[in-house]
């Protein structure tokens, strides 16, 4: 399949050149298995120039101690948990970690409600289950039993989702670094390399909490929200910016004016107060997220892009911010109508967003 033909690339795919010029240049000592030193890991991360003049572009914006902590908990036995409310960019940091170090991030378990020990074990081919019984060519590895196998790191999207019972099915590869296979009488022990990135939040609704002994096998790791509404601004501009190339998105690039606005409409309703702490205000049932912020900006880029002249404006906003606040009708209806009335209401230099809002209710 071209590349140009996928909305998203992996991130060992997209950042091929920066990986590339990190591995020429790195002199550091590297765990076995790894492709890149600790060191550049964290520079590929982090972002910065190298000495042959490659620029590495940010990963992640925030606090280099906290990637460094990362990093080193997975040159140990421990596995690494990222922990966060949702859009603290968790996914998108285990992504580019995996990929420094492994050079894939495709050894993916999503975890959901549904799924079961199998799915992080090991499942089976059934037609040749059927015909030849329990073999090694009938069986169908994990991701995580492919990482163990090949020294790789795995990664275990929202852990929490996944029912205690199965959660724990992690204890004995985590602690024993071996995965045993009854039906064969056999048992996978991982090779040098291998680790687990897995994240989770405790903010939604319908979790599952981490039984003791597993949290125990966890370094984990708590990535915040934005300190700052330049570094949140800077956040949503650039991932924006990436999203808009990857979906061919024929609008002009986002204004910065419009992302500090509704980063700061984000920010305030999250805190519950204006950002001049003068006045204080309900919060509402929505996280509102950075990453809420970015798919609004995205939706009003299309917008702008199809139904407009390209430029996003205050009403290309309007559906998106209100979609994004109001989860709840009963509750954060009267959140939304209070804000509108008494704080953007009150900015002379919002009048058009006030007015795009009014027209769209």
């Amino acid at each position: 399949m071209a590349k140009d033909t996928v909305i998203k690339q992996h991130a060992e795919t997209e950042y091929a050149k920066e990986l590339e010029a990190l591995a020429k240049q790195d002199q550091s000592a590297r765990p076995v298995n790894w492709k890149l030193s600790p060191w550049a890991v964290v520079k590929y991360i982090m972002g910065g120039e190298l000495e042959d003049g490659t620029h590495i572009s940010p990963k992640y914006f925030g606090s280099r101690r906290i990637i460094e902590v990362a990093v080193s908990t997975l040159v140990t036995d421990r596995a690494l948990l990222l922990m966060g409310v949702p859009g603290t960019a968790k996914t998108w940091v285990s992504e580019h970690l995996s990929a420094a170090i492994s050079g894939t991030s495709t050894l993916l378990v999503q975890g959901t409600a549904g799924i079961n020990e199998d799915t992080l074990r090991y499942s089976w081919n059934y037609a040749s289950l059927l015909s030849k019984g329990p073999s090694e060519e009938a069986m169908v590895a994990s991701p995580i039993m492919v990482a163990m196998q090949q020294g790789k790191i795995a990664r275990v999207e929202e852990l929490t989702r996944i029912p205690s019972d199965v959660q724990d099915t992690l204890i004995t590869v985590l602690s024993e670094k071996t995965l045993p296979v009854p039906e064969l009488n056999k048992e996978v022990q991982a090779l040098k390399g291998f680790n687990v990135i897995a994240t989770a939040n405790d903010r939604d609704k319908g979790i599952n909490d981490l039984s003791s002994a597993l949290k125990r096998r966890f370094n984990t790791v708590v990535l915040p929200l934005p300190n700052s509404l330049e570094e949140e601004v800077k956040i949503v501009k650039t991932r924006v910016d990436q999203l808009g190339k990857g979906l061919d998105i024929l609008s002009e690039p986002a204004p910065v004016k419009e992302i500090q606005r509704l980063v700061t409409m984000f920010r305030e309703l999250r805190s519950g107060k204006t950002s001049d702490g003068k006045t204080k205000l309900k919060i509402p049932s929505a996280t509102l997220s950075t990453a809420e912020a970015i798919s609004v900006i995205n939706s009003g880029q299309a917008l702008a892009a199809h139904f407009g002249d390209g430029k996003l404006k205050a009403r290309d906003l309007a559906a998106g911010v209100i979609g994004a606040i109001i989860k709840d009708p009963t509750q954060d209806n009267e959140v939304w109508e209070e804000y509108l009335e008494t704080v953007i209401r009150e900015r002379k230099d919002w009048s058009d967003l006030y007015r795009a809002f009014r027209e769209f209710k």
